[in-house]
């Protein structure tokens, strides 16, 4: 009987030690759709974020912990998105971050967060207004928000004009997705109009986005000086086509974050010559230091998660800088709460808003040339206002622009009184200083 009981207590030891290293891996859930409409533009994102998590365990973890990561396959859709967050947040010791890939998603996820304690990045994307961590205690929009890609976007148009003020009377178009992502843009683009006294025209597309000639049967009605296009998937080479074929000048095209990478122009070709899109930090980087090391460290290895010619692509590269600010989060957490200690989602939730990834850390993290530095706080969860525009040639895509900066003048208000409104609507009391320091 003793004997029982002494294998009894050692398996019990062996099982406790195997779910003690099990919690020491740091899980990070990824939401992703490589089916559907959208799968031509969900599927390099995703391959990028998967492949810098597994660099980082090529690294050597963060500080020794690996990484375990799961994927669900949300179709891009809302339901199916909070599905997926249901199924895995629990798992592994529970969700370091969600990163939802979608603004509906987003949208319905802001909701559950909270409760759960589990930060959601949305690196690019998700509510504009997240911006204010004082009211968006677990969002963080880290790196830019639609508000911020629409402010560039109306000075680069300004610019090429001779100035701000010479904007007014000109006729602006939005072409959007006709969802909660492709009406983010329209409060700042409302806002700017005010102010210098351009005519902005809405035409909203019903997703996804493949028969669009009523739309620009419009456009040529109008004659608008400037375009703006809000699309995902198939609806930006769509578009294309349409002011190929109604006779628009790609030149005078803007594209915002999510519509300017290869998937919305190599169909088009030539025919897509001369368009442009705002870039939230990065573009195509095929000779960055991060991709020649992803490129021996993983794929050499046998282990890429996609076709080695897609690595470094515009959104091949978006996951992996959406996952980079994912891993940084946790190295920074590490230094208040343990280095080389697993992380909870509400440890890592102070590191993201704590993250402060100078140019020298960008530089050691292989992101040298590919971006400038991310600094958030408390009240500030985006962390960087910078981006640039970038024009297709016919093949490539290729840099057109300096850095810019979004007017800060015109963003923080917007952010302040949409998060007002939220916090308003919601009951919520923004945060204290004393919260900030937890």
């Amino acid at each position: 009987m003793k004997i029982k009981h002494i294998a009894l207590a050692a398996l019990m030891a062996s099982v406790g030690a195997s779910a003690l290293a099990q919690a020491k891996d740091q899980f990070f859930p990824v939401l992703s759709y490589r089916t559907g409409a959208y799968a031509p533009n969900g599927v390099p994102w995703a391959n990028g974020f998967v492949d810098y998590l597994k660099l980082t365990n090529a690294r050597g973890g963060i500080n020794g912990v690996k990484i375990l990561f799961e994927e669900c396959e949300t179709a891009y859709d809302t339901a199916r998105s909070v599905e997926c967050y249901e199924r895995l947040k629990g798992k592994h010791g529970g969700g370091t971050m969600f990163q939802s890939l979608s603004t509906g998603a987003t949208f319905a996820l802001t909701e559950k967060v909270p409760a759960d304690k589990i930060p959601l990045i949305t690196s690019g994307y998700g509510r504009s207004e997240s911006q204010d961590g004082l009211v968006f205690k677990w969002n963080f929009p880290i790196a830019g928000t639609y508000w911020l890609a629409a402010d560039v976007l109306v000075q680069t148009i300004a610019k090429k004009e001779g100035g701000l003020d010479k904007l007014k009377g000109k006729k602006v178009t939005l072409v959007y997705h006709d969802s909660p992502y492709g009406k983010e843009p329209i409060p700042l683009l409302q806002e700017r109009a005010a102010m210098h006294g351009f005519n902005l025209q809405l035409l909203p597309v019903t997703a996804p986005g493949v028969d669009q000639k009523a739309t620009w049967l419009q456009v040529r009605q109008a004659r608008p000086d400037y375009v703006l296009l809000w699309g995902w998937g198939v609806m930006n080479s769509t578009a294309l086509k349409e002011a190929q074929a109604t006779g628009y000048p790609r030149e005078k095209m803007y594209g915002g974050w999510w519509s300017g990478a290869e998937p919305d122009v190599k169909d088009v070709g030539e025919g897509a010559k001369g368009y442009n899109a705002v870039t939230m930090q990065h573009g195509a980087e095929p000779n960055s230091a991060v991709v020649k090391e992803i490129l021996t460290k993983v794929h050499d290895k046998g282990q890429g998660t996609g076709p080695k010619e897609e690595v470094g692509s515009v959104l091949y590269m978006r996951g992996a800088m959406s996952a980079m600010f994912a891993v940084e989060g946790v190295r920074r957490a590490q230094e208040r709460f343990g280095k080389g200690k697993w992380m909870s989602g509400e440890q890592a939730r102070w590191g993201y808003e704590n993250l402060t990834l100078d140019q020298k850390k960008l530089d050691a993290l292989g992101f040298a040339g590919v971006m400038r530095p991310v600094a958030t706080t408390c009240a500030d969860h985006m962390g960087s206002n910078w981006a640039r525009v970038h024009t297709w040639d016919g093949k490539k895509w290729a840099f057109s622009s300096d850095w810019l900066q979004a007017d800060e003048q015109i963003l923080k208000p917007l952010v302040k009184t949409t998060a007002a409104k939220y916090a308003a609507d919601k009951k919520l009391t923004p945060r204290t200083p004393a919260d900030c320091q937890s």
